[in-house]
Formats: C-alpha cells, sequence, structure tokens
C-alpha cells in the first residue's frame, strides 16, 4: 500500500513534527552512541522578537526562529557534549539590539570550547550591512563569497519635514510637545532640523558607531582605530576586508561546509540540525512547552511580553499593518496573575514599545507596582524600543536592563491635531458641524484651536509632563532637578541611558532572567523560564470567571476595523501620536 500523504497545505505544519518523531525514534534506536551535532543558524528567514503565544501561533512560526529561542538554544548547546559546533548563515533583516543578544550566546557557546563559524553571501549589498557583520564578528571564523561586500559603514538615519507640502496642501498643524527634543512635531512644523533634534539624532547614530565599533574590535581582536579605519572606507572587497582581519576566509556556502567536515575535532560527518529543531531547547513543539505544568519543586520566571504600542483595553493582536498591540488590560492582567502565582518566583516585563496612551501607561505602571509590592520582583527587559510609554512602564521595575543600541527614554508629551478645512475644501468636501457644548468639538480637524482651547492643551501637556518626570524621578530614586534635564522628550540609546542612570544594566533577555533570579534569591538551575500567560487551546471555549482569573489575560481585544487600521497606520507613519501622548517622536530608524 503507497504511504499517505498530508495534504499540501498542512505539509509545512505537520512535517516537521514527523522529522521530529523520526529523530526521538533514531535516537531511541541508537541509544549509547554518541551523536555529534552541527547546529544550524539560518537567520535569512528572519528571526521573531516575541515567542509564539498560542499553539496555532506555535506552529504557524515554524519555519521562523525566535530570539529567545535561538538564544536558549545556543546557551543550552554550550553544555550538551553532543554539539560541536555551530555554522550561522547570517542575512535578513537584522537590528543591532537582537544581534547583541545572540552575540552574548555565541560568547557562552565559543567559551566552552565548541566551533562557532559565520557565512554570508554578502554583509550589505550596495550599502550597509551593520547588523549582519555585527553579529557575525563574535563568532570564531567569519566567510563571505567571493563577489560580496562587508558593508561595515557606521549608522546612519534620515528625518522627514512634510511642512513644505502641507502648506501646498492647504493643512494647518496645531501640535505642542514637551520639549525641545520631542521631534515628531518638527516633521509638520519645520522644514529642517531644529538644532536640539540634530543634537539628539547627531548622538543617537554617534552612540550606535561607538557601540559597533566596540563590539567588532573585541570580536576580531582588532583595535578600535583600526575598526573605524576600516568603517571609513567601507564598504569593503573580500580581499580588502580579509586584509584588514574582518574575514576570515573567501568562500561559497559548499566551501563553508566542505572545510568544517574535513576538520577532524568535528568527526568528519556530524549531523546537521538546524538551532530551532536542536531537540534539547524543544524542537518543533517547542511553542507548546509553556502549557506544560511546572514540574513539583520548580519555580518559574515568568517572561510577560509587551509589544507594540500603548492603548487601553485588551491587546489587539496581529493585523495586517500595525503588528500587535499593548492592551493596557492584557498587560495589567498578566502581570497580576503571574504575582499571584505560587510557583512564580519573578517577573521579566519585556518591552518593544514607542510608548502610546499616557492613561493606558499609568495603569500599566501601576500594576507592576502592585505586584512588587506583594512581593514578586519585577525586571524590565528592552528590545529594540522602548521610549516614552514604554520607558513609562519599565520605570516602576526593580532593575531595567537595555540593550546598548536600545531606543529609549523620551520622556516628554506631545499633541495636537492637523486642520484639514482647506485641504478638503480644495477638492469640494464640505463639511459642518453641530455641537453642544462648549468643548465637543475642540479636536475638530475642521478647524483650528482658539486661544482658550489652545490654552487647555497646552495645560494639558504640562500636567502629564510633570506628572512623567515626577513618577520617573520617584521610581529611579533619582532627585527631580537632575532627572528633568534628562527628560525633555529626548530619545537615548541603552548606552547613554545606563550612564546616566535611566536604566541599570546593559544586556538582553538572558541577563535581565539572571537578575530577576537573582533579586529573588534563588538560581537558573532551580527555575523555568516560561513565556506569560500560558497559551491555552481551550481558552476560547473556558472563558474566565472574573477579571482575576488566569484567563483573563487572554481574553481578545474588540479589534480594529480594516479602515482604522490604514488610517492609523498612516498617522503612525507620519509620526503623530496615533495612540496617545506618550509617543516617541517620529519613527527613528537607524541603519
Amino acid at each position: 500500500m503507497a504511504a499517505r500523504r498530508f495534504p499540501d497545505q498542512l505539509r509545512p505544519y505537520l512535517d516537521p513534527v514527523v522529522a521530529s518523531v523520526r529523530t526521538v525514534a533514531g535516537r531511541v534506536a541508537n541509544r549509547g552512541e554518541t551523536e555529534r551535532l552541527l547546529l544550524e543558524l539560518d537567520l535569512t528567514r528572519g528571526l521573531l522578537e516575541a515567542p509564539p503565544t498560542s499553539p496555532l501561533a506555535a506552529f504557524r512560526a515554524l519555519q521562523t526562529p525566535t530570539l529567545r529561542g535561538v538564544v536558549t538554544a545556543l546557551e543550552k548547546a554550550a553544555e550538551d557534549d553532543e554539539v560541536v559546533g555551530v555554522v550561522a548563515h547570517v542575512g535578513g533583516a537584522l537590528g543591532l539590539t537582537a544581534t547583541a543578544e545572540i552575540r552574548a550566546a555565541v560568547a557562552t557557546f565559543r567559551a566552552a570550547g565548541k566551533r562557532a563559524v559565520a557565512w554570508s553571501e554578502t554583509y550589505g549589498e550596495m550599502g550597509g550591512g551593520n547588523a549582519a557583520y555585527h553579529l557575525a564578528s563574535a563568532f570564531e571564523e567569519v566567510w563571505v563569497q567571493p563577489t560580496g561586500q562587508v558593508g561595515l559603514v557606521g549608522a546612519a538615519t534620515e528625518v522627514t519635514f512634510l511642512r513644505g507640502t502641507l502648506d501646498k496642501l492647504g493643512v494647518e498643524t496645531q501640535l505642542g510637545q514637551r520639549h525641545e527634543y520631542k521631534s515628531a512635531a518638527n516633521t509638520y512644523l519645520e522644514r529642517s532640523m531644529t538644532e536640539p533634534h540634530r543634537e539628539m539624532m547627531t548622538r543617537i547614530v554617534d552612540s550606535i558607531t561607538d557601540t559597533l565599533v566596540a563590539d567588532v574590535a573585541a570580536g576580531r581582536g582588532l583595535e578600535p582605530a583600526a575598526v573605524r579605519a576600516a568603517l571609513e572606507v567601507g564598504p569593503l572587497s573580500p580581499d580588502d576586508a580579509v586584509a584588514r582581519g574582518l574575514v576570515d576566509r573567501i568562500g561559497y556556502r559548499e566551501d563553508v561546509y566542505a572545510a568544517l567536515r574535513s576538520e577532524p575535532a568535528l568527526g568528519g560527518e556530524p549531523t546537521l540540525r538546524y538551532v530551532e529543531r536542536y531537540a534539547k531547547p524543544g524542537g518543533p513543539l517547542a511553542g507548546l512547552k509553556d502549557q506544560l505544568p511546572t514540574p513539583r519543586g520548580k519555580g518559574v520566571v515568568a517572561v510577560v511580553g509587551a509589544h507594540g504600542p500603548i492603548h487601553l483595553g485588551r491587546n489587539g493582536g496581529p493585523n495586517p499593518f500595525g503588528g500587535p498591540s499593548i492592551g493596557s488590560d492584557s498587560l495589567a492582567s498578566a502581570l497580576r496573575t503571574a504575582g499571584n502565582d505560587p510557583a512564580v518566583r519573578a517577573i521579566v516585563l519585556r518591552i518593544d514599545s514607542p510608548g502610546g496612551s499616557a492613561v493606558a501607561s499609568d495603569a500599566v505602571r501601576r500594576a507592576v507596582q502592585q505586584v512588587r509590592a506583594d512581593g514578586t520582583p519585577v525586571v524590565a527587559s528592552m528590545g529594540a524600543v522602548a521610549g516614552s510609554g514604554g520607558y513609562f512602564i519599565a520605570m516602576p521595575c526593580d532593575e531595567i536592563v537595555a540593550g546598548a543600541a536600545t531606543l529609549t527614554g523620551s520622556i516628554g508629551v506631545l499633541g495636537g491635531k492637523q486642520v484639514l478645512r482647506e485641504t478638503l475644501g480644495r477638492i469640494g468636501v464640505d463639511r459642518e458641524t453641530v455641537r453642544a457644548g462648549r468643548f465637543s468639538d475642540m479636536f475638530s480637524s475642521d478647524r483650528p484651536f482658539d486661544e482658550e482651547e489652545w490654552a487647555r492643551v497646552e495645560g494639558w501637556l504640562d500636567d502629564i509632563y510633570a506628572d512623567f518626570t515626577a513618577k520617573a524621578a520617584a521610581d529611579r530614586d533619582m532627585p527631580l532637578d537632575e532627572l528633568e534635564p534628562l527628560a525633555r522628550g529626548r530619545v537615548w540609546t541603552g548606552a547613554d541611558a545606563a550612564e546616566r542612570g535611566l536604566v541599570d544594566h546593559l544586556g538582553g533577555l538572558s541577563l535581565a532572567v539572571d537578575r530577576a533570579v537573582a533579586i529573588a534569591g534563588t538560581s537558573r538551575t532551580d527555575v523555568d523560564v516560561r513565556a506569560w500567560p500560558k497559551p491555552n487551546p481551550l481558552a476560547a471555549f473556558n472563558p474566565p470567571e472574573n477579571s482575576e482569573a488566569p484567563a483573563a489575560a487572554l481574553l481578545p481585544g474588540e479589534g480594529v476595523g480594516v479602515v482604522d487600521r490604514v488610517l492609523r497606520l498612516l498617522v503612525e507613519q507620519a509620526g503623530l501620536p496615533a495612540y496617545g501622548a506618550l509617543t516617541m517622536p517620529g519613527r527613528i530608524v537607524v541603519r
């Protein structure tokens, strides 16, 4: 009888499961034999910041490694005698914060005496490849294709100004900001950078470049001056990169693998296995691990994710336009349920957010304070971005861990509106307003603020800024007159924020877990690190009894209509505070 095949649409999800079962069966059959594993890390498929939060999401993410999964696998593989090395195919859209976390895991792996090789067709093509090479430089040996480049060129960012366009369209901008570094309003009010805006952006790219140079120098055993000199003339040809000590060998994929297989220390023909399929960290069903009960006697470090803009209500979940979002009800509930679980020893709040609603951010801050008051330590772990409202929810934690290239701070406020009456009139659109209260149409885009209304807006921004800075000073145990000059809407890199006392440590999620464990008075060997809340495939059929039940953290939001999503996306891309006054200025993208 012919073997039955899965329907084609199910094969991407079920084939890896079958392969995993066969692997386990083979190991049982060959028990007693030592398998030699060469792990493969393929980053050209992308890298997910957040781990899957449901069984369905776990199956859908089978083909894409997660940052947490990669780091955990490399750390565990460092202690596994079966693993002899790792070979990484570097590429894709990587950020310096993510590459820094993987670099730390690679350092742990190499410290165990294991082989670590990175290769790429090119580290950037006709342009920068800072992040890709930043990661590759942590490996023992670096390869590049003969036709490739090494795009180590330093950080850069661009700012777009729309004042001239808005004038032509007849759009009147009325925005207030607290203060001179909260620069999103400059996009609409100015035709070029103000001096504070330029000062801030210059320091950001300089700081990130400083980190890049220092890390590459340390990874390659070079003097920082030599790396700076290479950076100033990049992108480099393969031969030039070899001559400058940035690349070890030139070749194609087959050359990399042939060289590795010829090394006696690797056993000749080691078994290849993708890092995310590596059996000890979990294999294809790793996303379901967090549903299992905690082993008796073992504690838990709960990793609570906060990804996307912050708003009131429930998490919006993934959508085709804006990605995940942080509902204050959902996040506060996740913190409460983790704090109330007797198995949870500590919480790590993983933040990757540009901020949003001031009220929602304050509700989450209060939940963090309550969890700590009830005896559960909370450590914030910042991803690529944790600014404005993102910083607001981090600052009450016991400690804050940030990446050197994390964009954080932005302790400031932005608010106002765009007046579109003239614009709409030019295309024949007329509108009329009927109101009942004095200020009921205050934020209408059909007319500008009058003097009294503008005074109210200014007062509102002053109040929010005063509240933000006072709470930041209290949470960071810093006098207000010392904190306020660090605020004023200014975005800092994690490295600069650490020097100024806005964060406590530089590192990734792994360091944040270590700090949480230390504050809780336990050890890594005595705890499991788990995503929280626990995914539950039956949650939709078993609704929570009340707002403090564990399942309450999994309740979905009401969702956002497609039209609203598009409009909100346009507002966000333009740099306006689509979710609230505590939103980072504009879109700071550093290449």
